[in-house]
């Protein structure tokens, strides 16, 4: 009979490999279909960015309730408190281009006469 515990070791794998799988689709879909997929991936409120969020909010709280109990270093606990906050805030910050990434991946894909002008990428940041 399989260890129990063994399980949630599993499922992390899983998830993991199926990331990266997702990440070498996502390398070879269309332009369209590419866009739909981000736009799922990053949909504030039931997404893999969402769920990825939760997860390390809950490791979060674990871990301060073990640094408290003095079973892991309170350098852990806050490292992971900052990057449920940051990753809380990419999801924040990418939830408000979902509905343009949705838009485009419904445009029908073609080939424009003359190449599209670059766009330069200028980092804006609110707070």
């Amino acid at each position: 009979m399989p260890d129990p515990a063994a399980h949630p070791f599993l499922l992390a794998n899983e998830i993991s490999r199926q990331l990266n799988q997702l990440a070498d689709h996502l390398a070879r879909l269309p332009p369209d279909k590419a866009t739909q997929v981000i736009a799922h991936v990053v949909h504030p409120d039931r997404s893999l960015l969402d769920g990825l969020a939760h997860f390390v909010a809950t490791g979060s709280r674990f871990a301060k309730n073990q640094a408290e109990q003095g079973a892991l270093p309170p350098e852990v606990a806050l490292a992971l408190g900052r990057a449920a906050n940051e990753i809380h805030a990419v999801g924040v910050d990418l939830g408000e281009h979902h509905d343009t990434l949705q838009a485009v991946s419904r445009r029908p894909h073609t080939r424009p006469a003359a190449p599209p002008a670059p766009a330069p990428l200028v980092v804006r940041r609110r707070r």
